[in-house]
């Protein structure tokens, strides 16, 4: 981009983040998972975004659906009066309460949801269901999420433990898939082959961490090559143990021993897959803005890999701060505040869905 361009472009986003958002005051919960949040939102800035994590998971190595929905019922009076007391927001300034609809957990997304509409009720504002996944998208338009807004159309690459998707986003609501994964996500591949290594849950952001000290070509793990934008993990995992269980047959400590290589070759082989086919589809869709959102997208080498992509094609590149990477009531704030823009209100009898429709 020209420094002419960049110069415009930059002055864009400034007008972008001013003037085009409402002067108007959301609540937003999430609720989808393992983490209670609440966060509050005025136009397109964050005022407050708390998030209290549930460490209970640990010791059973994964989340637990049925311990997460009574964590979330212990944490979420405690983290919205947290939100509000930061924001310096009173109910009464409230102009609308927004709320992970789903997919999710559902006891997880019950909880939220009967709060959400509890609240709204009670203060006779609007109710805004948001799509989590949309949520990790649009994260994107929140004033401090990274140093320029996109501009429509662009392409996101959504990675997280239960989704891998790539969307072409031409507009807040018109969102559509043009690939995703066959069979586990990209956050699960990481996370299960963390377990084989013997790392603790959640064990995705150790792999990143040990990768850093690794040979990312010590070991080759096969993976699914898919015609098209989707994608496939379940190999690469079947090839992960393999190689275990042959070397460790013959060195009981290999994992110890190799614990940085494995890593490196882990975490290269899952971001080489996902790089290679947005790159792919970027060309094929002829789109030269590219994000990438979702946990996994707090990855070092996915986001120095994103970056050097664009870097080699002059694309303008997307990457959101380490707060808004994982699930994070911000992200619903700022999506709940496109849906009151287009005034996308839901009813009280709106119920949470554990596989709601992208």
């Amino acid at each position: 981009m020209r420094s002419t361009d960049a110069l415009s472009y930059h002055a864009e986003s400034k007008r972008m983040r001013s003037t085009e958002f409402p002067d108007k005051v959301l609540l937003a919960i999430e609720s989808s998972c393992d983490d209670t949040s609440a966060a509050v939102i005025k136009g397109n800035k964050i005022l407050a975004n708390f998030i209290t994590n549930q460490e209970v998971h640990a010791k059973y190595g994964g989340v637990v659906p049925e311990l997460a929905s009574r964590e979330h019922q212990k944490n979420i009076v405690p983290v919205v009066h947290s939100a509000l007391e930061e924001a310096s927001i009173g109910l009464d300034d409230l102009d609308g309460i927004a709320f992970t609809q789903g997919p999710g957990l559902m006891g997880s997304l019950m909880v939220g949801t009967s709060f959400a509409k509890s609240l709204a009720l009670s203060l006779d504002v609007p109710l805004l269901g948001v799509h989590h996944m949309h949520a990790h998208i649009l994260a994107h338009f929140i004033e401090d999420a990274g140093e320029k807004l996109p501009r429509f159309p662009f392409l996101c690459l959504t990675v997280s433990g239960g989704h891998t998707q790539i969307v072409k986003v031409e507009s807040p609501s018109k969102l559509t898939i043009l690939g995703e994964t066959l069979d586990d996500a990209a956050g699960e591949a990481f996370d299960k082959s963390a377990k084989l290594l013997g790392l603790p849950y959640p064990g995705g952001p150790l792999v990143d961490k040990y990768a850093e000290l690794g040979n990312p070509h010590a070991f080759e793990f096969s993976i699914s090559n898919l015609e098209g934008f989707n994608f496939s993990f379940s190999g690469f995992k079947t090839s992960v143990l393999r190689l275990l269980q042959k070397e460790m047959k013959a060195d009981p400590q290999f994992i110890e021993n190799n614990r940085d290589d494995l890593c490196a070759s882990v975490r290269f082989t899952i971001v080489n897959s996902l790089i290679k086919q947005f790159k792919k589809a970027a060309k094929a869709e002829g789109i030269n803005q590219l994000a990438i959102a979702g946990g996994v997208s707090a990855n070092s080498l996915l986001r120095s890999e994103l970056q050097r992509l664009c870097n080699e094609n002059t694309w303008d590149c997307f990457i959101p701060k380490f707060a808004y990477c994982t699930d994070n009531a911000a992200m619903i704030a700022i999506t709940g505040m496109f849906q009151m823009m287009e005034n996308k209100k839901v009813e009280l009898s709106a119920k949470a869905s554990a596989r709601l429709p992208f």
